[in-house]
């Protein structure tokens, strides 16, 4: 990967990602810990290394795809048997009971999957409206500060209510616990194996910043 496609990714997309890490990987970067950083390996590596677990080399995503099928087996008194990891969502969670079972689901694992969103066009129309109220400022306040409060408003709620899915499998479900949630979704959450760690950064790094993965290298810079 060459160091123009790192370029272009926002620093404070970064810091957001990062304090994602710190909560999977239960770490704390100190303030400047990172300014010596500037390839995508070193960082791997130093997240690696900076986890003060015990190292056992087993699939945090197979034992991730495990607590769910086990989740949904005892909530929704489906066979465990019949799940597999290309098992489909659409299925699993009917519209109609979508929110109430992924609560059920989030409740027995103690993890929030964040597997629901609001339609596009209802969030694309609220972030317009937003910006324009933001112009409207300059011109008529009082319009522009409802606008704001309007949209600000609705974007919470179309969250808080969001019942579409951008996950098709039972197995995304788990590669995504195991990105977003990484210690909670191993047998033993005192263990960390560290042979995963690069390739979860990769995963993660690709879906956050539409990166392609097979080019994603560790010579990769950030400039």
């Amino acid at each position: 990967m060459t160091d123009y496609e790192l370029k272009n990714i926002d620093p404070d997309d970064i810091n957001d990602l990062l304090v994602k890490v710190e909560k999977s990987f239960n770490i704390k970067f100190g303030d400047t810990e990172l300014m010596h950083i500037s390839s995508f390996g070193e960082l791997c590596d130093h997240i690696a290394n900076k986890i003060q677990l015990d190292n056992s080399d087993d699939c945090t995503s197979q034992q991730a795809f495990y607590k769910i099928r086990d989740a949904i087996s005892s909530t929704l008194q489906i066979d465990n048997k019949t799940i597999s990891t290309d098992f489909a969502l659409v299925d699993l969670l009917p519209r109609q009971s979508r929110r109430s079972r992924t609560k059920k689901l989030e409740k027995h694992l103690g993890i929030k999957l964040n597997i629901l969103r609001p339609p596009h066009w209802m969030t694309v129309t609220l972030v317009i409206i937003f910006l324009a109220s933001l112009i409207g400022l300059y011109f008529m306040w009082q319009i522009g500060l409802s606008g704001l409060l309007f949209s600000i408003g609705g974007l919470w709620l179309a969250n808080k209510i969001g019942s579409e899915l951008d996950l098709q499998t039972v197995g995304q479900v788990a590669e995504k616990m195991t990105r977003e949630n990484y210690l909670k979704s191993r047998r033993n959450p005192r263990t960390f194996n560290k042979n995963e760690i690069e390739k979860v950064l990769t995963e993660w790094f690709s879906e956050e910043f539409d990166l392609d993965k097979n080019k994603l290298s560790r010579e990769a810079k950030f400039v």
